[in-house]
C-alpha cells in the first residue's frame, strides 16, 4: 500500500508560479514511477510530469520549459514546480504511483495504482 497527500495549490495570476508537493508513505517506494496529473471541469484527467527513482523525467508537451518535477527519496517527497503559469493550467492536480513498464505510457492515468485526494490550481488571466 502506498498513501500520498498533496499539497501546495493556490490561485494565481498568469505569470507566476507554485510549487506542489507529494508526500508519500508505503512500501518499496524508490520501486515505483511517481506521475503528476491533472482534471480540470468537464475534462479527462491528463499526465502531466513523471520522473523515476532515478530521476529520469518525462513531461506532456503542454508543459514542457514550464513545469520541474523533482523527487526527495530521502524525504519520501515528490515535487512539481510549476513556471510561467497560464490559465489553461487550472486544475485539480493529483500525484500518483504506478509501474509503467514503457516509457511512452508514463503519462498514461491508468498505468498508475495509488492516488492521492488533489489539490486545486487556479490560474487567472
Amino acid at each position: 500500500q502506498v498513501q500520498l497527500v498533496e499539497s501546495g495549490g493556490d490561485s494565481v495570476q498568469a505569470g507566476g508560479s507554485l510549487r506542489l508537493s507529494c508526500e508519500v508513505s508505503g512500501n518499496n517506494l524508490r520501486s515505483y514511477c511517481m506521475g503528476w496529473f491533472r482534471q480540470a471541469p468537464g475534462k479527462q484527467r491528463e499526465g502531466v510530469a513523471s520522473i523515476l527513482s532515478g530521476g529520469t523525467t518525462t513531461y506532456a508537451d503542454s508543459v514542457k520549459g514550464r513545469f520541474t518535477a523533482s523527487r526527495d527519496n530521502a524525504k519520501n517527497t515528490l515535487y512539481l514546480q510549476m513556471d510561467s503559469l497560464k490559465p489553461n493550467d487550472t486544475a485539480m492536480y493529483y500525484c500518483a504511483a504506478g509501474t509503467p513498464v514503457l516509457a511512452w505510457t508514463r503519462l498514461l492515468p491508468q498505468m498508475y495504482t495509488y492516488w492521492g485526494q488533489g489539490t486545486q490550481v487556479t490560474v487567472s488571466s
